[in-house]
């Protein structure tokens, strides 16, 4: 009786032994492939040759936004303004007074028209 109370605890032994390597083993596993990830990170950030917003695209192209805007208000809405009520109605078929009574009305309906920073720090587009 006592020979079988030994093998039972010794196999026991040999048993816990084999689950304490094997969660060691999972746990080295776990590690090796954490680092080789961060790694391969790593490695692909490095040799990326990116210009663009996206991979294999040009670089972004400046398109001179925020001189737009300042150009339409100088185009348009100045008292010595370059063009006449005439041509906006003309180019926008509404009369510039009107434009910008709808502009105020939906900058002040909807905090989203207000021209505000981005997060680069640059001013948005005028609303």
């Amino acid at each position: 009786m006592a020979n079988m109370q030994e093998v039972l605890e010794r196999q026991e032994r040999e048993t816990r032994e084999r689950m304490r390597r094997r969660a060691a083993s999972k746990r080295a596993q776990r590690e090796l492939d954490e680092q080789l990830g961060i790694a391969a990170a790593l490695l692909e950030e490095e040799n990326q040759s990116r210009r663009g917003s996206r991979e294999g695209r040009g670089p972004n192209v400046d398109r001179h936004r925020h001189s737009r805007g300042k150009n339409l208000m100088e185009d348009y809405f100045i008292p010595q303004s370059l063009y006449s009520d005439v041509h906006f109605r003309g180019r926008y078929r509404m009369q510039p007074h009107l434009f910008n009574k709808v502009m105020h009305d939906i900058c002040n309906y909807d905090e989203y028209f207000v021209q505000k920073r981005n997060c680069a720090g640059n001013l948005g587009l005028l609303p």
